[in-house]
C-alpha cells in the first residue's frame, strides 16, 4: 500500500472519547511525537477556541461525527448535537479566530440518498436527499459549511466518501462485525435479502484523498471520494466466509433496516482530474489483509 510522504505537520486531535473511541488507536498515533490528543467536545466553544489559539492551528479537518445509521434510527438526539451543532460551533470558532484557518469537512455519500440499480453514480452536483436521521444530520452540516464559505469567506472544502473499511474500525460496522462473528463461528446477521449495494474504499485511500484535498483542494468545492468497488452486502459476507473458511450456513437473514437505501455509487472524476487522486488498494487485497489481522 502506498504511504503518503511525511509532511512534518503537528497534529492536535480533539476527541470526545465516546463509546467508539480507542486508546489503542491513540497510542499508535502518538508514536510519531508530533501528535497531541485532547479529550473534549467540539460543542465546547471555550475549549475549541483555546485549542485553536494555543496550538496555532492552521487547518481543521473535521472528522468528528456520530456515524452509525442504526443508532440514529433508534435515537437521533446525539446525531443532531454532534453532527449539526458541533459543526456549527467549529465554524463559529474558526470564523472568530485571529488568523485564517482552512476547514475540511468530511461528509458521506449518504447525503445524496439512494440510487436505483442502473442509475449513474453520484456526482458532486447530485441533489441532496438524505433518508436517515444520520444522513440528514450530515447533509445539514454540509449546508452549514457551504454557507460559512459563501457568507463569511471561510476557506472550506467538503469531501463526501463512500463506505470505509480497514484496520481498527469499530465492530458495529458491517465488515468487522462479519469477520469477528465468522471467526467465532457465530451467525452472520444480514439485513433483508442482502442485495443492497455499497461502494467500498480502504481507509488508507480515504485518508490519502482527504490529505490531498487539505493540500490542494479549491476553496468552496465538494469532492467525491470512492473506491469504485460496488458490492452487495451478500457479496461482502460471502467473501468473508471464504477467507475465514466458513460456509453459507452461518448466514442469517434478519428484518431489514427501516428506510434502507438500495445503492450508493460515487463518480470520482472530479478529484481524479483536478487533484490527481485515485484509489490504490483493491478491495480483495484490503479485505484479505484485514481478515489476516483479525486472525
Amino acid at each position: 500500500m502506498k504511504q503518503r510522504h511525511d509532511t512534518g505537520d503537528n497534529i492536535v486531535n480533539l476527541d470526545c472519547k465516546t463509546y467508539a473511541a480507542s486508546h489503542g488507536n491513540i497510542k499508535l498515533s502518538s508514536s510519531t511525537g508530533r501528535y497531541t490528543w485532547i479529550p473534549g467536545d467540539i460543542n465546547n466553544r471555550q475549549l475549541v477556541t483555546q485549542v485553536l489559539h494555543q496550538h496555532d492551528i492552521q487547518a481543521v479537518v473535521h472528522f468528528a461525527a456520530e456515524s452509525h445509521v442504526d443508532r440514529s434510527i433508534a435515537s437521533s438526539d446525539v446525531f443532531i448535537r454532534t453532527n449539526i451543532n458541533g459543526t456549527h460551533n467549529l465554524l463559529e470558532c474558526v470564523k472568530n479566530h485571529e488568523h485564517d484557518v482552512r476547514f475540511i469537512h468530511v461528509s458521506t455519500d449518504e447525503v445524496y440518498g439512494e440510487l436505483t440499480t442502473d442509475a449513474p453514480a453520484f456526482t458532486e452536483s447530485h441533489p441532496l436527499a438524505p433518508n436517515s436521521p444520520y444522513s440528514a444530520s450530515k447533509a445539514s452540516s454540509d449546508m452549514l459549511v457551504r454557507s460559512y464559505h459563501v457568507t463569511h469567506g471561510l476557506d472550506c472544502c467538503i469531501t463526501r466518501c463512500s463506505n470505509n473499511y480497514g484496520p481498527n474500525q469499530h465492530v458495529e460496522k458491517l465488515i468487522p462485525t462479519m469477520i469477528t462473528r465468522a471467526l467465532a463461528g457465530e451467525q452472520l446477521p444480514v439485513y433483508g435479502s442482502g442485495d443492497n449495494i455499497r461502494d467500498w474504499i480502504h481507509v488508507q485511500d480515504h485518508c490519502e484523498a482527504v490529505s490531498l484535498v487539505l493540500d490542494r483542494g479549491v476553496s468552496g468545492e465538494v469532492y467525491n471520494i470512492g473506491g469504485e468497488t460496488e458490492l452487495s452486502n451478500m457479496q461482502i459476507v460471502k467473501k468473508i466466509l471464504k477467507l475465514t473458511n466458513r460456509d453459507d450456513s452461518l448466514i442469517e437473514h434478519v428484518t431489514d433496516r427501516a428506510g434502507h437505501d438500495w445503492r450508493y455509487a460515487m463518480d470520482i472524476t472530479k478529484i481524479r482530474e483536478q487533484l490527481g487522486w485515485q484509489p490504490s488498494v483493491s478491495f480483495d487485497q484490503g479485505l484479505q489483509q484485514l481478515v489476516e489481522t483479525y486472525k
